[in-house]
């Protein structure tokens, strides 16, 4: 695993997205309560960017295209038209920084 730098910690705003662009594929990072995920920014139902989603207090994103809802701890697919669930990544805050985990190419 090799770790990404995504941005400061104070940059990411609560209710907040940002992409991500590693080496494996584009990842969404989202602030929610104060909690950070890492999910696959490209929708399993269409090419759309997660990170331009609607982030929801109750821990989903919805897909900014097709209203397919995304759970942000697990990925799954919640909603139709998705039925395939997002690629999670483990995502952390060191040293007020925030970073993704991400397999090597």
């Amino acid at each position: 695993m090799a770790q990404v730098f995504v941005c400061s910690g104070d940059a990411l705003a609560d209710g907040e997205a940002i992409k991500v662009d590693a080496s494996v594929e584009a990842i969404a990072v989202f602030k929610v309560n104060g909690e950070l995920f890492a999910l696959a920014d490209r929708c399993s139902h269409g090419n759309a960017s997660m990170s331009e989603g609607y982030v929801e207090d109750d821990g989903t994103v919805e897909c900014p295209l097709h209203a397919a809802r995304f759970c942000l701890k697990t990925g799954d697919a919640l909603c139709q038209p998705a039925t395939v669930a997002l690629k999670t990544f483990p995502v952390s805050l060191v040293d007020g920084k925030v970073y993704v985990d991400v397999p090597e190419a």
